[in-house]
């Protein structure tokens, strides 16, 4: 090969942006293609409007219309950005290695917080606030933007270690499966769910907590 031509190849590898070539869509803008619900139950909570997946919630704790909504995949090593919004008092959740063997996704999949902060009608502790592990680790530094405003969020979970992230600024950092984690886990809310957290691949969900919330630009790469 000539000097000239390895030359050029390698300028053309160099400004290739290799990072970026991994992300992919996980939401197509047009509809649930790459979706379903968990467990495969009955809702029509989930539709797409104006290029957003749009969770209508529900008036009734006991309606089948409050299924989270799963990717169809499974992933291990990743990073997730996804913005979202809440309707005033809402509630719902990010929650990832997510597998189907309980009766929620939550019992099974750490989950990154969305809650309305300011006007809940119930009191909330830290670790219920936005941003948090929910139930494990709080984000006090976590300043989401005012309800019906979008926010961009960014979960990493690579090889144990997750990150949350909340509109550019890190907000959590733990480390999964450590003598910590385990005894965190043993004093608190799932001291009575042995699957929490204990995946190591699974899906991503994205929780209907009965609250009409708004999910868009789904991206995720491969760590």
């Amino acid at each position: 090969m000539k000097p000239i031509l390895v030359i050029t190849l390698l300028i053309s590898l160099t400004a290739f942006n290799f990072k970026d070539s991994k992300w992919i869509s996980l939401f197509d803008g047009k509809s649930l293609k790459g979706w379903r619900t968990y467990q495969n139950k009955n809702s029509d909570a989930w539709t797409v409007q104006n290029g957003v997946l749009h969770c209508q919630g529900s008036s009734s704790d006991k309606s089948d219309m409050q299924v989270d909504l799963i990717t169809k995949n499974e992933f291990e090593n990743f990073e997730l950005t996804i913005d979202w919004k809440l309707a005033p008092q809402g509630n719902s959740g990010i929650i990832y290695m997510v597998k189907e063997d309980e009766a929620a996704s939550y019992l099974s999949g750490p989950e990154y917080q969305l809650i309305d902060d300011k006007n809940f009608p119930q009191k909330l502790e830290d670790w219920q606030k936005t941003g948090a592990n929910y139930a494990m680790n709080p984000a006090p530094t976590a300043k989401p933007n005012p309800i019906g405003q979008w926010n961009h969020t960014k979960i990493v979970v690579n090889k144990g270690h997750v990150e949350h992230w909340l509109n550019g600024k890190k907000i959590v950092d733990y480390q999964l499966w450590t003598a910590e984690w385990k005894a965190n886990k043993a004093k608190g809310k799932w001291k009575d769910a042995p699957s929490y957290g204990m995946s190591k691949k699974g899906h991503i969900a994205l929780q209907n907590h009965g609250s009409e919330a708004w999910f868009k630009n789904i991206k995720l790469r491969t760590l």
